[in-house]
């Protein structure tokens, strides 16, 4: 209970959700029945049983509409403050997987494969061709994040594990931390920072297929380790997963763009809930060295994942960068693919020790790119420092 406490501590200070704008639907006078009344007033008289059924007629629709417009708002008022609270409810769904892992056994390979293609597409709906189009035409900005990302992140690791005297196991376990990938619940956080989604997504692909050559070059370089990567796993995972549902995703806002654009209110909400369980169900899975982990290593896996949006932010706004890109690379450069650190650990180190801190990472990940995203959410972006 004293982690749960530790981890709660940050976002006991929830985000109070912010009022939607008033539907103006639900407000707008109707001037069917006055208008009906009117008409009719002279010279001809028509019988008052006749004028009320008019009356319920043209009151009907508009009586309709009102009810589905309210409906909407009150749905749409839900939904912006579940979506602000996101912080709150992955700090409560990983407190209920550390203290009853066994609530989340449902939530099988299956079910995490298929909850992550879920986010992909409520995040493939908001996009457009033209919008990777915009990106691919700036390479400049997939460049310095992959930078940050294989860069900045491993000797910060490294830095931060001699600062708090880590043990060669877990020292070995930060550096791995470091020197993965970005994870893909960082797109749905780019989304709600108002950050740019496309460019999000293409960063998360070029770090993913880049891992099979990085991660065990630094970990070799850095640890002297060998640590062999599944190549061909991690490309078609990456298709599968990623690639795949934001295709369709954006084939459907091409194709069908009512459907898509009814069902587009929804997308935050999917992925949110779809995050949390993504959260909970690693967590989980190594509920025990997560709770074994003394205040020693929390504090430094935390520094590692807040420093690093922190410098994913001040590092390429001051080299030129706008707000949004600069806020697209911080969320990515702070949001690891711990769960497959944690596997890579379990795989390929001896040391049972070196695959704490790839767990601790799974809840601070999550925790600070969910702060960062919901903080950005009510930061009004200038239109020239777009």
């Amino acid at each position: 209970m004293r982690l749960t406490a530790f981890i709660l501590l940050p976002c006991v200070a929830a985000f109070a959700p912010v009022r939607a704008p008033h539907n103006a639907i639900a407000n707008a006078p109707s001037f069917a029945v006055t208008s009906a009344k009117k008409s009719f007033a002279a010279p001809m008289v028509m019988p008052k049983t006749s004028l009320r059924m008019s009356d319920a007629a043209s009151e009907e629709p508009s009586s309709e509409q009102s009810l589905a417009s309210k409906a909407f708002e009150i749905y749409t008022k839900t939904a912006n403050a579940a979506t602000t609270l996101f912080p709150l409810w992955t700090v409560l769904f990983t407190a209920i997987a550390l203290k009853k892992p066994s609530t989340f056994d449902f939530f099988t390979t299956e079910y995490f494969t298929a909850a992550l293609a879920a986010l992909m597409l409520s995040m493939g709906i908001t996009l457009t061709p033209a919008d990777f189009v915009a990106v691919a035409s700036e390479p400049s900005s997939v460049l310095m994040q992959f930078s940050l990302c294989y860069g900045m992140m491993p000797l910060l690791a490294m830095g931060l594990g001699k600062m708090f005297g880590l043990d060669a196991g877990l020292m070995a376990g930060m550096v791995l931390v470091g020197s993965i990938n970005g994870g893909q619940a960082s797109n749905l956080c780019t989304y709600i920072a108002k950050g740019n989604v496309a460019l999000s997504v293409l960063m998360t692909t070029a770090t993913t297929v880049g891992a099979i050559l990085m991660t065990p070059f630094l970990c070799k370089s850095m640890l002297g380790a060998v640590v062999p990567v599944d190549a061909r796993g991690i490309a078609m995972s990456t298709i599968q997963v990623v690639l795949a549902p934001i295709a369709i995703g954006m084939t459907a806002n091409k194709f069908f763009p009512k459907i898509v654009k009814a069902i587009l209110p929804f997308a935050p909400v999917v992925g949110v809930v779809s995050t949390c369980l993504l959260v909970a169900s690693a967590v989980a899975q190594v509920s025990e060295p997560i709770l074994n982990a003394g205040i020693g290593l929390q504090i430094p896996v935390l520094l590692l994942h807040l420093l690093g949006g922190i410098v994913g932010y001040w590092l390429p706004k001051l080299t030129g960068f706008g707000e949004v890109k600069s806020r697209t690379m911080a969320i990515e450069t702070s949001m690891k693919s711990s769960a497959f650190g944690f596997l890579l650990a379990k795989l390929h180190f001896g040391d049972y020790i070196a695959r704490v801190p790839s767990a601790v990472s799974v809840v601070w990940m999550a925790l600070t790119g969910s702060l960062l995203a919901v903080v950005w959410r009510y930061i009004p972006v200038n239109e020239d420092d777009a």
